[in-house]
């Protein structure tokens, strides 16, 4: 049946490549050939030294495809075949993408022995090779494989080394890809590797009956479809040497004869540290048990099943493991009746054939595949007695898998084979007496009945055993008493929520600075104030000098002294033109200021003294020092050239905003305060700034103040619509019902397309009793929403096809790189607002559109993989929730949550959750903060914002453990959280906390990169002191100094860094300023002077 170039070689073949490349009009969906050419064999005279004749026959899914034309074996044991053969691949058909993914084509070697007359042509089996097609499903459309080719025995007795002895080059090719692009890339292959049960029930026992040891896991498809792994045909093993590693992947296929043939290529058990399972017994004091249970008696299965999932059916997938994660894998074993001539009762089949034993059942946790880049699960699970109670309470599973699954286990006359695959080559199990037969099954159902008095599933067509109940059995319970445990893994090609790249960022810190003018050398010390103070004395001293000889002249030394009178004279007549010309002043203001920074300097006086006899006390001492310094000044003459002025820095608008925002959620009030008061001062005329400053001042309960910063935004544009919004949600906190009403009018009749306008008016109508104006405002939001809604949905997908640009999957909303500006904090939104798009594009593709690019409306809860699609639509009380949440209207997202509570028909959302954490959160009422968190992450799992919230929340309890998991399961996803920054700024304090300087630094690093600040520089600094990379810790603290140069950590860490240098003035500078401005770290102070006394200097007091 040989097929070169594409000349027909054989009716089978000639047929089903003719079928394949012109399809019936019949047939529903199309189908794609998979062509398979079997090139040579290599290597025959290995297997057999005296063969010389062979062909080769391939078969696929339990098919024949064809045989090859005989061909002679050459010398050095290659056979030229170039057979050319192929199957349809359907995804109705009896081929679909699930047969592909698990199951490969078998080809045997086939030896044709020489005929003796009058007799037929004898073939015996000689080889068998498998190839994978599992490259088919990645992509490739082609690909030539080297498949080893393995002894097949000659008798069931003989035993033959796994060792392949040959090979056959084989290339399988499509004419185009089995899948699309979409489904390519949004697919996923799942494989389940089930390896071995251990400490099995001492009921199990090699001798008796035949029996077949199964397990069966099902996995959600489209729809309400559940697709079956059944692993059968489990071999007991005695107690013994433990199983090796690695060992090979075996094929869930029976008619395989070859031994080796059933390893699947490249696929091995590789095992691992018990500890680093995701199973039930990984902890140290399971480790012994573990142990011994692998060297005793144990059922191994070694074998692997695999499933493709197309892009809904991941989604299924998601969604099923976020609202169960608990999937049963059920065990049991049942009778194999062996085949035999003689024929058995109807009766007795039924007893023999669909009977189940030790039916049990395992919980696997699948949720750990719901965390990002998770592709793998891999453990030992408890067996336990199947109970259909407790199982669908676990995990929502009405009825046992096996009841779905009678005719394939119905083993009679099929062998220990999965049924419905056989060929010619398959061998049967070896056949005895009828009477051997019986007396076995006699046997066999009488130790059955002895070890289990309580009923079993009868998978028989009857109605009455279909509604059957498996109970507590006996031996179900045998699992349990023995401690029975299953060792499996299951793996996805691809991680179902994808992880965040680590970003690389440079080693040098200096790199990520931004460029700044060099600020000058300028230092100032103890030892600095009183050279200064040296210096004006001098130089006071010369101007007197100069004064007395332009009064009197200047006398030669040859003069003689002057007598002491005319010395009076002169005196008196110098201190009255000092007073009278002023100059006496202003040589006094200028010595002044030098005695203020030796006071300042020296002994660290800066603050007022509580009694007067302190004061007097440092007073004498002041001047005693300052007239012994002034003696000798008086012999010095030092100058200095003035100090250049240091340049001054502007801080960017975005700058002030992310350090106010930053100082509010740290509770450094006072700060903020001044931040906001900055930027108002650098533009009076920016009505964004007064917004700001008025949330800023609701969030401190000051209404009044806030009012006044919102009248002031009015008044710079009166018809910005925000503004009168925020002036009518003051008025109504003050109780000024008429002035709001006037407001919220205004604002709808400016802006009649504004969502968030019309509902508060509506919230405010309410609030008045006055349902009708309510009423109508609510329908008149509504109908603005959908009409929103209805323009987005109806724009063309086809811009879909512009480079994938504008139209990004759910689980990849933002870009993993986000710029400066993404990562800035929310702010009160701008006048455009929530207005209907006239031509919006949709903010998902997959998901009706919930966002517009501004905001009061703009929606910013992160969508999930596991919602996808199926999210509810946005409301228009979550979309002012919202807005009002920005601005910190506590009051009005209480009255907006509560309708959204009301109206909505399944239960709350995530973003409802949300919201209200958020508002417990701010009220520090931790408790029903962590009940919302708690059903928002049951509702959407995969949620970056739930986890963020949740981790600010352990933070706040000071439970830094659970609040580390969440800060890096949130940065871990590939959707950034809207607080990125505050997320990285606490993550790196709880790693410095931790001593985990690596980690803190890189985690401040991405701070920095993403949104600087001066706490984003200090946490750098703070690690790399810590690693003694000193002068990257010296770049970045200088950095936060010059980002803000009042914080007293920054001064103290700048102390300890000049202390390690030896710089002595610097290190008293920083120290001085860290102790002006108030450190309360006690720990850094107390290392700042324990360092300062080991050294010697940096302390002036010393």
């Amino acid at each position: 049946m040989e097929i070169p170039a594409g000349i027909s070689a054989g009716k089978e073949s000639s047929a089903l490549l003719t079928a394949a490349a012109f399809p019936s009009e019949s047939q529903p969906t199309p189908t794609k050939l998979v062509q398979i050419t079997v090139l040579k064999a290599q290597d025959l005279k290995t297997i057999k030294s005296d063969v010389s004749v062979t062909l080769v026959r391939v078969e696929y899914n339990g098919a024949l495809m064809g045989d090859s034309s005989k061909a002679d074996v050459l010398p050095n044991g290659t056979a030229n075949y170039n057979f050319m053969t192929g199957f349809e691949c359907s995804p109705d058909g009896p081929n679909c993408l699930d047969d592909i993914a698990q199951k490969p084509v078998l080809l045997t070697v086939i030896e044709v022995l020489q005929k003796e007359k009058r007799q037929k042509e004898k073939t015996v089996p000689l080889g068998q090779a498998v190839v994978d097609l599992l490259p088919l499903l990645q992509g490739q459309c082609s690909f030539k494989v080297s498949a080893p080719l393995y002894a097949v025995p000659t008798s069931p007795l003989e035993s033959l080394q796994p060792e392949a002895k040959g090979g056959l080059e084989v290339t399988v090719c499509t004419k185009e890809p089995l899948l699309s692009a979409t489904e390519l890339s949004n697919g996923n292959l799942l494989s389940v590797t089930l390896e071995a049960a251990y400490s099995v029930p001492e009921a199990f026992a090699p001798t008796g009956p035949l029996q077949n040891y199964m397990a069966c896991l099902q996995v959600p498809a489209v729809g309400e479809k559940e697709f079956s792994l059944l692993f059968k045909n489990g071999i007991l093993k005695l107690a013994g040497e433990k199983e090796p590693l690695p060992r090979p992947k075996k094929w869930p296929l029976a008619n395989i004869t070859a031994p080796g043939a059933m390893n699947i290529p490249n696929s091995f058990i590789v095992g691992g540290p018990y500890e680093d399972e995701d199973g039930e017994l990984n902890k140290r004091e399971d480790r012994e048990f573990r142990i011994q249970a692998e060297s005793m008696k144990r059922i191994v299965w070694d074998m692997e099943r695999r499933c493709y999932l197309d892009p809904a059916a991941v989604v299924v997938l998601q969604k099923r493991i976020a609202e169960c994660q608990y999937w049963p894998v059920e065990v049991c074993r049942m009778s194999v009746a062996s085949p035999s001539k003689g024929k058995t009762s109807k009766a007795d089949k039924g007893d023999e054939d669909k009977q189940i034993f030790f039916h049990g059942v395992a919980y696997v946790n699948m949720l750990p595949l719901l965390c990002p880049g998770v592709k793998q699960i891999r453990g030992a699970f408890h067996v336990s007695t199947y109970q259909d109670s407790k199982v669908f309470e676990k995990t929502r599973s009405q009825h046992s898998v096996f009841q779905d699954l009678r005719s394939q286990l119905s083993l009679s006359k099929e062998g220990p084979g999965t049924p419905g695959i056989s060929t010619p080559l398959s061998r049967a199990v070896p056949s005895k007496t009828q009477k051997e037969e019986k007396e076995k099954i006699t046997k066999d159902k009488d130790s059955n009945r002895r070890m289990s008095n309580a009923p079993k599933i009868q998978l028989s067509d009857a109605t009455a055993e279909a509604e059957n109940v498996t109970y507590l059995s006996l031996d179900g319970q045998q699992y349990i008493e023995a401690g029975t445990f299953l060792v499996m893994e299951i793996k996805l090609d691809k991680a179902l929520v994808p992880k965040r790249l680590r970003e690389e960022l440079t080693s040098r810190v200096k790199q990520m600075i931004p460029p700044r003018p060099p600020l000058p050398p300028r230092t100032a010390g103890a030892k600095k104030a009183m050279e200064d103070y040296h210096n004006c004395v001098t130089s006071i001293a010369i101007a007197i000098l100069s004064e007395y000889h332009e009064l009197f002249g200047k006398r030669l030394p040859d003069q003689g002294a002057i007598d002491h009178q005319t010395l009076e004279e002169q005196k008196c007549q110098l201190n009255f033109e000092l007073n009278s010309s002023g100059k006496y002043f202003a040589f006094k203001e200028q010595l002044k200021y030098t005695v203020v920074k030796i006071v300042r300097e020296k002994y660290l006086k800066t603050t007022a003294f509580e009694t007067q006899e302190e004061f007097q006390a440092f007073l004498s001492e002041l001047y005693v020092y300052l007239v012994d310094q002034m003696h000798v000044a008086l012999n010095q003459l030092l100058s200095e050239e003035a100090p250049s002025p240091a340049p001054l820095f502007r801080t960017t608008e975005e700058q002030l905003w992310l350090f106010a925002h930053e100082a509010e959620v740290n509770k450094d009030y006072k700060l903020a305060s001044l931040y906001h008061q900055q930027r108002v001062a650098q533009d009076q005329c920016n009505i964004q700034y007064w917004l700001d400053y008025g949330a800023f001042c609701l969030l401190l309960e000051e209404t009044t103040k806030a009012q006044e910063c919102f009248q002031q935004a009015l008044s710079l544009d009166p018809h910005h619509i925000q503004s009168l919004l925020l002036c009518g949600v003051v008025a109504v906190m003050l109780q000024h019902y008429e002035e709001a009403e006037i407001f919220f009018e205004d604002a709808c009749c400016l802006e009649p397309s504004s969502i968030v306008a019309w509902t508060l008016s509506g919230l405010f109508y309410e609030l008045q009793n006055n349902n009708i104006q309510a009423e109508m405002a609510f329908r008149e939001a509504k109908k603005l929403l959908q009409v929103q809604l209805t323009k987005e949905r109806s724009i063309p997908e086809a811009a879909q096809g512009e480079g994938g640009k504008k139209h990004i999957s759910a689980a990849c909303v933002r870009s993993p790189n986000p710029g400066p500006e993404e990562c800035l904090p929310e702010r009160v939104p701008d006048s455009s607002a929530d207005k209907v798009p006239e031509a919006a594009e949709p903010a998902l593709a997959c998901a009706a559109p919930e966002e517009e690019a501004t905001a009061p409306d703009a929606a910013l809860k992160a969508p999930s993989p596991v919602s996808g699609c199926s999210q509810p639509p946005c409301t228009i009380f979550m979309k002012t929730v919202e807005f009002l949440m920005k601005v910190n209207a506590i009051q009005f997202v209480h009255m907006a949550l509560a309708h959204e509570l009301l109206s909505l028909q399944g239960g709350p959302s995530c973003a409802y959750y949300l919201a209200l954490a958020k508002t417990y959160l701010l009220k520090e009422d931790f408790s029903k903060c962590e009940e919302c968190l708690c059903e928002a992450i049951r509702i959407d799992y995969m949620n970056p914002n739930v986890w963020a919230q949740k981790g600010h929340l352990c933070y706040l309890k000071r439970d830094f453990g659970e609040a580390k998991e969440c800060y890096e399961r949130t940065i871990s996803f590939v959707e950034d959280a809207v607080d990125m920054h505050f997320i990285y700024l606490r993550l790196g304090s709880i790693y410095l906390e931790e001593k985990e300087y690596g980690q803190a630094k890189q985690t401040y690093l991405l701070a920095c990169k993403n949104s600087a600040s001066c706490l984003t520089w200090l946490g750098v600094g703070i690690a790399c002191y810590r690693l003694e990379e000193m002068v990257e810790a010296e770049d970045a603290l200088s950095e936060a100094n010059a980002l803000n140069n009042t914080n007293a950590e920054v001064w103290g860490y700048l102390a300890l860094i000049c202390l390690q240098g030896g710089r002595q003035l610097e290190a008293e500078q920083c120290y001085k300023y860290t102790i002006k401005l108030g450190l309360k770290n006690d720990a850094l102070l107390r290392e700042i002077r324990a360092a300062q006394q080991r050294l010697g200097f940096g302390n002036p007091a010393l």
